[in-house]
This record gives C-alpha cells, structure tokens and sequence, in this order.
C-alpha cells in the first residue's frame, strides 16, 4: 500500500512574517499522522520552516538543487547543503525550470547529486497545452522519464504537471490524471519492475481543496504537488484531509 503524499511548492512567494504565520497555521490544522506532508519554501526560508516545523511531522523540500557537489558555481546550491539544513527531499524538472532551458539530462545530473547526498527526488514530467493537442501527451511525458528512469531509486516520486493546468486555474479531470498516471505506471513496469508499484506517483496541476478529493481517488494518483493552494493553510490542510 503506497503511502499518500501531499507537497507544497511554495514557489518563490513569502517574507519571514508571512511564512512564520503559514508555518504555525499550518502545524495547527495539519496533520502528517495519516499521510506525508511536505512544504518547499524559496531557498533563504528553509532554516526558518525547519526550525518552526519541528516535531509536526511536516517535511522540507529544496525547490532545485545542482548537479555539482561544490566550487566555483556562483547563484547555485549543493544537495549536501541542503540536506544539511534539514531538507529529505528536493523538487527536480519542474515545468517552470524546464521552460527556462532546463534539460532532461540536467534533470538526471541533478537526480543522481541528490541521491548521493541523501535526498529523495520529486521528480517532474508533463506536456503543454500544444503538445497535448498534437496528440503527443504520453509520448513527451515517456521520454522526459526514459532520461530519469535509468537511475531511478527507492523513494524517488515522479510528478505529473501538465504544463497547461499549472497556475491557469485549469485542471486535468480526473479520469484524465489517472490515465496518464497508468502510463507512468506501466512505463515504469517496462524500465524499473522492481520499483513501479511502489514509485508514489503525484497530480500538480491546480490541486485545489474542491478537486483533491476526486483525484486522489484514482487508482495511481498518490498525492498531489500543490502549488498556489499550499500557500494558504486552510486549503492545503483540506488537500491533506483528502489524502488521508
């Protein structure tokens, strides 16, 4: 039985009032008992939503880490230091990222740093609203995976974002997040057998309070990667309860 996971993008959003209010909304209405509950703050914000999320049971994500260890890499951070901070996990290939540039096989460098150092990938795949369209959906998804599968571990999540339904206020139905979930899932039955049924595979587009309950219904949707609906402890709570 594969764990539910709820994990909140924070984005580059809050100031240090702002998160501190979030954070103690959030240690007082959620609950990590029933499922996993991770938050991803900017950067500079990570010591302060470890330090005020201590003993909730709520976990700590980098939003991006690099493929390097350390030196001479100005603007960049080292997976060692954010485990070093506090952080399990680290979101890898999101969409945002991917359309500044960001390749598949940058997103598998990054992967196999964050492995070494001890952190679990979030792992994010998805198509635009074009590709879609063209009728390439599965195709795209498949091959931003075969980049990521090879090196694939115990404890990695994959992320299915359809670019079209991030930040638009528009959603996959769920029928449609499931089918695309069963193609991850039967994807990785192919590469990794020994690792598909128990890969945690999560929703992240426009996850809100009145649609997580649907989505998380389906047979291969374990969570979701919240976005603007985890920057408000109310909704994000209700996205937990529905995981639970």
């Amino acid at each position: 039985m594969r764990r539910s996971v709820v994990a909140g993008n924070w984005k580059m959003h809050g100031s240090s009032s702002m998160i501190e209010d979030l954070v103690k909304a959030l240690a007082d209405s959620v609950s990590a008992d029933a499922c996993d509950v991770i938050v991803s703050p900017s950067f500079p914000y990570l010591p302060l939503v470890q330090q005020l999320a201590a003993g909730t049971g709520i976990g700590l994500a980098g939003q991006n880490c690099s493929a390097h260890s350390q030196g001479a890499h100005t603007g960049e951070v080292a997976a060692d230091m954010l485990r070093d901070i506090g952080c399990d996990w680290v979101i890898l290939g999101h969409s945002e990222r991917r359309q500044a540039g960001e390749t598949d096989q940058e997103v598998a460098a990054k992967a196999v740093a964050a492995r070494s150092a001890g952190l679990k990938p979030i792992l994010c795949v998805g198509e635009t609203l074009e590709q879609r369209q063209a009728g390439d959906a599965v195709a795209i998804v498949t091959g931003q995976l075969e980049a990521l599968v090879a090196d694939l571990a115990d404890g990695d999540m994959i992320a299915y974002e359809p670019v079209w339904a991030i930040g638009t206020g528009e959603t996959a139905t769920p029928e449609q997040a499931q089918e695309m979930h069963g193609e991850i899932r039967a994807f990785l039955a192919e590469r990794q057998p020994a690792l598909a049924e128990a890969t945690r595979l999560l929703y992240g587009g426009s996850v809100k309070a009145d649609n997580a309950s649907a989505l998380f219904a389906e047979e291969d949707i374990d969570g979701g990667l919240v976005g603007g609906a985890s920057l408000k402890a109310d909704d994000f709570a209700a996205i937990v309860r529905a995981a639970s």
